[in-house]
């Protein structure tokens, strides 16, 4: 079977992380993807081969064709305007403004393919009147009230350590896309997609927001890893021996379940454990008596035993537990691959899956502009002299 975005022609403007990984997904869906970067490379590409940043650079642009495109300049953005004929999509996710600023918005440009989608993600979107500000994923975290719920109590407000705004921005753009691929399909035109950060991450704070108008739109204090509202216990993470495990109980099921796994019947018996509001009510003591058992065995005792008894429990992983996780790289999510300079490094494929239809195989990142002359031979008919009459121009 093809893949499901097989024919599908997209130019990626993307940086750093959120319109990368949007390229990614629709690279690993089937689409050709055509990274296009500055002569000097993209930002992560640029601040050097041998720091953390390669990593996040091979990890969402394999699997691209690279060129580069100076869209400072006049002919590049007449040679743009040529590409997107050829072109399905259009992606990109600079400061806002950008492109207009050089006369290739999405306006100028679906008047050259009324067929294009063109897609736009921004910290704030197109409208309102945060529009016109930068986003960055520690800011949108700020703007959002991620940061205002994140932390133990009495503490600074805290960025979480994963970049969720950027890469649920990614995601958002990518539904977008696909979403208006489809509608094509009916009505012959092209769209123009209008993603928020801010926006994609609201639907995050469902539980502590949940909490804020139950308790009549007061805030509470920020909660560590106990539920936002204080309406559930157990449901944190506790001491095991050779490091943590995450635990829940959501239903009356789960704490009896527990009780029996933890070989602890007169648990039952007592009535601040009585049901759900009253160990809520005594959370101390129940996290009390859940880690003096899980302190005395290993992660991955307590999670086999609680497996074997249906309680939701995992182990907190490391990053080193994460890369050798067996059931990721049994699934083939994960993926060593060797790297030029930060040696063997996990890879990953898409988390999209068809049954039946296999993720292209990876591959590693091309060199910048490694794609530019046979791209524009291709998708804008140019010769070899018109290509270097362009690099000539600093247009490419």
């Amino acid at each position: 079977m093809e893949q499901p975005l097989e024919g599908i022609t997209v130019l990626d403007f993307g940086q750093i992380y959120n319109g990368p990984y949007c390229g990614f997904l629709l690279a690993q869906a089937g689409a050709r993807v055509i990274k296009v970067e500055s002569p000097v490379g993209e930002a992560l590409r640029s601040r050097g081969r041998a720091s953390a940043a390669s990593y996040a650079f091979a990890l969402l642009n394999s699997n691209k064709e690279c060129i580069t495109l100076n869209i400072k300049s006049e002919e590049a953005q007449k040679l743009l305007r040529r590409l997107v004929l050829s072109a399905d999509v259009l992606l990109e996710n600079f400061a806002p403004g950008t492109m207009d600023r050089y006369g290739i918005g999405s306006a100028a440009l679906l008047k050259e393919n009324p067929r294009l989608i063109y897609a736009a993600g921004t910290g704030y979107g197109a409208t309102g009147p945060h529009r016109n500000y930068l986003g960055m994923d520690i800011t949108i975290q700020a703007m959002s009230g991620i940061m205002s719920i994140t932390g133990q109590e009495g503490s600074p407000p805290t960025k979480t350590g994963a970049a969720l705004c950027d890469f649920l921005g990614g995601v958002h753009l990518y539904g977008a896309i696909v979403t208006a691929l489809y509608q094509r399909q009916t009505t012959g035109e092209g769209a123009v997609v209008d993603i928020s950060m801010q926006d994609t991450v609201f639907p995050t704070l469902a539980t502590a927001l949940g909490a804020y108008f139950h308790a009549g739109g007061v805030q509470g204090p920020r909660r560590g890893s106990r539920h936002p509202g204080l309406s559930l216990a157990p449901y944190n993470v506790y001491q095991a021996a050779d490091g943590h495990v995450a635990m829940i109980c959501i239903r009356e099921g789960h704490w009896q379940n527990l009780v029996e796994a933890m070989q602890r019947p007169e648990l039952l018996q007592r009535s601040e454990f009585a049901d759900m509001a009253s160990r809520a009510t005594n959370m101390d003591a129940v996290d009390a008596e859940v880690e003096s058992w899980t302190r005395e065995l290993s992660r991955d005792e307590i999670f086999r035993v609680l497996q074997k008894h249906n309680v939701i429990c995992a182990s907190v992983q490391s990053l080193e537990d994460v890369v050798n996780d067996p059931h990721m790289h049994e699934r083939g999510t994960l993926q060593w691959r060797s790297h030029p300079t930060l040696g063997q490094i996990v890879l990953f494929q898409t988390p999209l899956r068809f049954k039946g239809v296999e993720p292209p195989a990876l591959t590693d990142v091309a060199e910048l502009g490694a794609h530019t002359h046979a791209v524009l031979r291709e998708l804008a008919g140019l010769d070899d002299a018109a290509i270097e009459a362009l690099g000539s121009a600093d247009a490419i």
